[in-house]
């Protein structure tokens, strides 16, 4: 049984080749494979915010610079408050778990100490019931005098 197979390769729009190879006599489906299209082989990735800027001049007193390092300098301020405010959120967290803890802790002192006084309690009271007792078999029979002779 002969197999032959067939590649297409097309480019993609983030910069990547697709080839799609599909195999004629096989009734499996065939995955395309990514392949970079620089020769090279390995590249860092651009970011998307990065890939449509070009290195041009900035004028450093323009109105809009300005208003982009304004704009930037309050998402800056709100990503460090937000920041501290988390940081306040789980060190609270973590004192209300340690005191949770410390409670549950003293409650299974106290339990432990309950349950050892009543097993005390409880085998004091079987002890004390198996000496009263006496085992099926060996009952004790009084004799009657009066009757002993005849």
């Amino acid at each position: 049984m002969s197999k032959t197979s067939q590649q297409n390769t097309t480019t993609d729009v983030s910069g990547l080749s697709v080839i799609h190879t599909q195999a004629h006599s096989s009734g499996l489906q065939q995955v395309p494979q990514l392949v970079p299209l620089s020769p090279g082989g390995g590249g860092k990735a651009v970011p998307p915010s990065k890939q449509g800027k070009k290195n041009s001049f900035v004028d450093r007193n323009s109105d809009e610079y300005r208003q982009r390092r304004e704009r930037n300098n309050m998402a800056v301020k709100k990503s460090r408050l937000k920041s501290k405010q988390k940081a306040q959120d789980t060190l609270q967290r973590v004192n209300q778990l340690k005191e949770e803890n410390e409670r549950l802790e003293a409650k299974i002192k106290l339990l432990t100490k309950e349950l050892s006084v009543l097993k005390d309690l409880f085998l004091e009271h079987a002890h004390n019931f198996a000496d009263n007792v006496q085992p099926v078999g060996t009952e004790t029979t009084t004799t009657n005098p009066e009757n002993s002779g005849q």
